[in-house]
C-alpha cells in the first residue's frame, strides 16, 4: 500500500508560481513546436492548451534529469505527435473554414517560407520534430536527447530528411 502525501496550499502555490515562471520562459518553444503542427491559429492555440495540460500533470514529478528546456520540447512533441495521429484517424471529420487571409503577405520571402512549411508539414510527424529541432539551432546530441535517438542517427535523419523535402511538391 501506498501513502499519499498531502500537498498544503504553500506548496501548491510555490508549484504554481514555479509552474507559471517556466512556461513564461518557454512560451515560444512550446508555440514553436505546436506551429509545427498546424497553421490555422484555433488549432495552434488548442494545441498550446494540450501541452501545458501534459506539461502541468508531469511538472511535479520532473526529476531534473535533464534541461528543462529539454523536457518542455519533449511533452510538446509528444503531445502534437499524439494529436495528428487522432486527427489523421478521424480525418473524415469536415472543417469548416475560411479559405482567406486578410493579413497575408505575399512578398518572396513570405511564399518561400509558407512553401517551406507546406513540405515540412508532408513529412511524417516524427521527421517534422527533427526538421523543427533542428530549425531552432540545437546540437544533435540536444535532438537526439529529445526524441530518443543517437546523434549520429539524427545527422543520417536530417540528409535523408532534406533529400525528401527537395521531392516533394508544392501541391
Amino acid at each position: 500500500m501506498g501513502v499519499k502525501i498531502q500537498k498544503t496550499d504553500e506548496t501548491m502555490n510555490a508549484l504554481e508560481q514555479q509552474f507559471s515562471k517556466t512556461v513564461a520562459e518557454h512560451k515560444s518553444t512550446i508555440y514553436t513546436v505546436c506551429y509545427m503542427f498546424s497553421q490555422d491559429a484555433d488549432e495552434v492555440n488548442d494545441l498550446f492548451q494540450e501541452v501545458l495540460v501534459n506539461l502541468w500533470k508531469g511538472f511535479d514529478s520532473f526529476e531534473h534529469r535533464s534541461d528543462i528546456r529539454t523536457w518542455i520540447y519533449r511533452v510538446a512533441l509528444n503531445t502534437c505527435i499524439s494529436i495528428d495521429r487522432r486527427k489523421k484517424r478521424r480525418s473524415s471529420e469536415v472543417r469548416l473554414t475560411m479559405d482567406i487571409n486578410l493579413f497575408e503577405d505575399r512578398d518572396e520571402d513570405t511564399r518561400q517560407v509558407d512553401m517551406l512549411h507546406k513540405r515540412i508539414s508532408k513529412l511524417q510527424p516524427f521527421d517534422r520534430a527533427i526538421v523543427l529541432l533542428w530549425l531552432e539551432n540545437l546540437s544533435y546530441d540536444e535532438i537526439g536527447q529529445i526524441v530518443g535517438i543517437t546523434a549520429k542517427n539524427v545527422s543520417v535523419r536530417l540528409f535523408r530528411i532534406r533529400e525528401q523535402l527537395k521531392q516533394i511538391s508544392n501541391d
